[in-house]
């Protein structure tokens, strides 16, 4: 079960995405937030794939 501090930090990573997004659609509507999605996308797969893992078993 995580802790705390994780669903916090989390739950500010997924606000930081949002937030990312919103501004996308304020500086090109459409086309931004499929650009800043595909973005997003990459830099989550890097965090997924990373070598060694993030976590510590």
């Amino acid at each position: 079960m995580p802790r705390d501090k994780e669903l916090n930090v989390n739950l500010l990573d997924k606000l930081d995405l949002l937030e990312r997004l919103e501004i996308a659609d304020h500086e090109g509507g459409y086309e931004k937030i499929k650009q800043q999605l595909a973005f997003e996308k990459k830099c989550i797969e890097r965090k997924l794939y990373q070598k060694p893992p993030i976590t510590e078993v």
